[in-house]
């Protein structure tokens, strides 16, 4: 897997402040996204093992509420593996912090992916420009969704997160 960035301290992309792992790779390519250089999957540099250990000492902070998982996409399929790898490992050595991802799927297509059984919050679909609106909260389009992944695995219907 490859990625852009690991933006730290960061207050736009979930609850608190949080470390952002900016992975390479999107097949959506939505119109007027935020962050299009993170399209190519080949984009970026190698996910070693010393942006593991970055990423982690971040996380090993106090203050650091969790990590947020975005791109390109996380879920794209080259990234999907090493994404839920991670993961699981973030929730294993740091069980009271959150895990939230965006995504470009929508929840119907990716809520029995593995990597749901370590997320907390799933932002997801496209952005899509028509339906911006900059007062929503941890999202740019109206369209999508900050989905409560526990709460929504466990009953029958989708659940939103509330701020």
């Amino acid at each position: 897997m490859n990625y852009h960035n690991i933006t730290k301290d960061d207050m736009l992309n979930g609850d608190g402040l949080r470390v952002v792992l900016w992975v390479a790779g999107c097949t959506h390519k939505c119109k007027n996204c935020h962050n299009p250089i993170t399209w190519d999957i080949k984009g970026g540099i190698p996910f070693d093992e010393d942006a593991r250990k970055e990423l982690f000492t971040e996380l090993e902070k106090d203050y650091i509420a969790g990590l947020t998982l975005s791109g390109g996409d996380p879920l794209h399929p080259a990234n999907c593996q090493t994404v839920t790898e991670l993961a699981k490992e973030v929730r294993e050595r740091f069980p009271h912090k959150t895990i939230w991802l965006y995504t470009g799927f929508e929840w119907e297509e990716v809520s029995t992916l593995p990597i749901m059984n370590f997320v907390d919050v799933v932002v997801d679909g496209n952005y899509i420009d028509a339906q911006n609106d900059t007062k929503l909260h941890w999202r740019g389009s109206s369209n999508q969704r900050v989905i409560d992944v526990p709460k929504t695995l466990s009953g029958q219907t989708v659940v939103l997160h509330c701020s």
